[in-house]
């Protein structure tokens, strides 16, 4: 352990050609630089580009931070999807406010998102629920997430039987299964620089659109 430390700083970061980033060419959306972004990763080859980490306040006013798949963005908010009775969704039953992280190390770029979040109408929360693989609607309709596991053969079980369940009846739905949108107050595109000179480009909410700013590194 008295090396770990050395070991850490010797851990490359910022590695290797990194894209170029002109703020004053940015569009007038967040949404829209988002979006030229993830594709530009798709096409880089980095991997769950869509994965983001959702962070929100728990009871205990302590933040908890998880990762998740961004489902889609448009101008109405940023969509992800929850069980309604996990620790997430009653964090945000409490608090509905998160903030969401995505990271892109090959590329050196984050985007920071913060908000408020609400929930999509039913309808639309059924739907998301419906498009996810068999495997993940089984597990989703278990409804035990973060419960103390005692025997995982007790796991075992439930998944089948969750399996059984669907074949019967593919349309079967959660009631629980929530579709969530965040309406982003701020949105930052943080690019990294070999030489610590990162880039950082805010998005603020205004009365009428959004208003744009550059951050010290």
């Amino acid at each position: 352990m008295s090396d770990l430390r050395r070991y850490l700083r010797g851990i490359p970061v910022f590695a290797g050609d990194l894209p170029a980033f002109d703020p004053t060419a940015a569009p007038d959306e967040p949404e829209t630089l988002f979006v030229a972004w993830l594709r530009a990763a798709v096409d880089a080859g980095v991997r769950e580009p869509h994965a983001m980490t959702l962070s929100t306040v728990g009871a205990d006013g302590v933040p908890a931070a998880r990762v998740l798949i961004l489902k889609n963005v448009d101008d109405e908010g940023w969509q992800f999807a929850v069980h309604a009775d996990s620790p997430k969704g009653q964090d945000l039953a409490r608090q509905p406010a998160a903030a969401l992280t995505f990271y892109w190390p090959a590329q050196a770029r984050q985007i920071r998102v913060r908000g408020t979040v609400r929930p999509e109408p039913a309808d639309l929360s059924a739907a998301d629920f419906l498009a996810r693989p068999v495997g993940s609607r089984a597990e989703a309709s278990l409804g035990m997430q973060s419960q103390h596991l005692t025997d995982p053969h007790t796991l075992e079980v439930a998944v089948k039987q969750a399996h059984d369940r669907i074949a019967d009846n593919p349309g079967l739905v959660v009631e629980q299964w929530t579709l969530y949108a965040l309406a982003a107050d701020t949105v930052e595109f943080w690019q990294g620089d070999q030489q610590r000179r990162h880039t950082r480009l805010r998005y603020t909410r205004a009365d009428i659109g959004w208003t744009r700013d550059l951050l010290w590194p």
